[in-house]
Parts: C-alpha cells; structure tokens; sequence
C-alpha cells in the first residue's frame, strides 16, 4: 500500500488546499502570502501554482505577480452551479427535518412575486392550517417572507417590499417589531442577516408560531427558504433545539460563496 494509504494522495490534498485559499479569499494574493497561510516553503507553493497556471485554474497578474483563480475555475463553477437543483436537494431531508423537530416544514421558493409555497411536511401533531402549495406569504408579516425580504435578490424583492410598506401603512398595527417604512424595514433586514433566521409569532396565522432560514446560493441570495411551523413559543428562542437544527440543515444545502 502506498504511503498515501485510502485517503487520498497527500501532494493532491495539500495542492488542492492552496487552491482552495483563492477559492476563500476576496481577490488576488501573493505567493508569500499563500505559504504563509498554509505553512508552507514558497517553492513548494509556487509548483503548485504553476501547474494551475497550466491548467488554467490560476491566473497571475501581470506586474504585481499576484496569484488569482483563472478561467478554467470560472466554467468549472458555473459547470458545477447548473447542476445544483436547490429545491431538490432541501426537498430530500424535509421528513427526517419534520421527524427530528417535531414541526410541521414547509420549503417556499419566490415565484408569483411572493413566497411560494412548493413542498410541504406534516408534523407529527399537525398544525390546524388552511396553507398548502401554492400558498403565497406575505414578505413583512411572515417568517418565509422575512426570510427572501432579508436574503432574496433585491430586484426582485423591492417592489414587493415597496408596495407591502404602502399597504401596512394604512392599517394600525399591522405589524409588531418594525415600522412600516423603508428605514424600519432596512433596520429589520440587518436584524435578520445578523441573526441568520426569521421568526414570526401569530402574526400571518393566529396561534402559530413560525422560524424560517434560507438556503443561500453562491452569491449569497436565497433560492429558498424551510420554515417550521408550530404552536409552542419556546421554539422560537436562538438557542433552541429546532432554530439548532433548521439553521444546521439550510447551512448544509446552501452554497454560499464563502467569505475571505
């Protein structure tokens, strides 16, 4: 057996980590910044970036000699990208999602301009609820909403946006935690990108309570959004086990570009 053993060749491992390092960072990087980072002699790190030079993989900038992902990284992540069904891939854990939390799980998509319902997962004590599919939630009073108010693509988002905050305007009260205008809002999104989550208490559906997250593509946008769904107000603590548990699993289905 080789001395690489079942686990892979170790030069690959170590020559697709510093590979990875201009995959994580913003922008281009030296040479002697990479071998630090990785511990590593700059000889050794300059061979492996010559040979993703030759592939294509890596660039290096004219005079400043910097290091930066070519045009062979470039097809090979938007190659990767096409193949990524969003939906699909969260579709598959929503009834161990339901069976580990206890709640009933929906996963919305924006379609229609609002926050679509497409997949729906009972609980084990189901919710009394006239939501289905197709059921289109609010983007301000809802945790779904929240949730593409906060992370969807801002595009789409803002006349939506615009026209819920003329709407709740009108009426007193309409909602609890934010003002209905464009800065009491922009106030909540920060809110919401802070805390990674969304929760809503019997505001769309009296004696409902529900937390949502998204699942985030490489840009950083919500493709869609599992939100659970249920009667008890604990739930909705950050430190409780469903916000635990429904945070861990929109993480693990997103893609989000990783920050440097």
């Amino acid at each position: 057996m080789s001395a690489e053993g079942n686990h892979g060749l170790k030069s690959l491992d170590a020559a697709l980590s510093v590979l990875n390092h201009l995959v994580s960072i913003n922008g281009a990087t030296t040479l002697s910044e990479i071998a630090r980072a990785h511990d590593m002699p700059a000889s050794k790190v300059h061979r492996y970036l010559a040979s993703f030079v030759s592939a294509g993989l890596v660039k290096q900038q004219g005079r400043s000699g910097r290091y930066d992902l070519g045009p062979a990284a470039l097809q090979m992540g938007l190659a990767a990208l096409t193949r990524h069904d969003f939906v699909n891939s969260a579709t598959e854990g929503l009834p161990d999602l339901s069976a580990e939390t206890g709640m009933t799980v929906l996963l919305a998509v924006w379609a229609n301009d609002g926050a679509t319902v497409v997949r729906w997962e009972r609980g084990a004590s189901p919710t009394d609820t006239s939501m289905g599919l197709g059921t289109t939630l609010p983007l301000l009073n809802s945790a779904t909403g929240r949730v593409f108010l906060a992370w969807g693509p801002p595009r789409a988002i803002a006349p939506a946006r615009d026209s819920q905050i003329r709407r709740l305007a009108r009426q007193s009260g309409a909602l609890q935690d934010v003002e209905p205008t464009k800065a009491s809002v922009a106030a909540l999104v920060a809110r919401l990108r802070k805390q990674g989550f969304a929760t809503v208490e019997g505001r769309f559906i009296p004696g409902l309570i529900a937390v949502s997250a998204p699942i985030l593509d490489w840009q950083g946008e919500a493709q869609a959004a599992i939100t659970l769904v249920g009667t008890d107000p604990a739930i909705l603590a950050p430190d409780s086990d469903q916000v635990r548990i429904l945070t861990a699993y929109c993480a693990e289905k997103s893609v989000e570009r990783k920050a440097g």
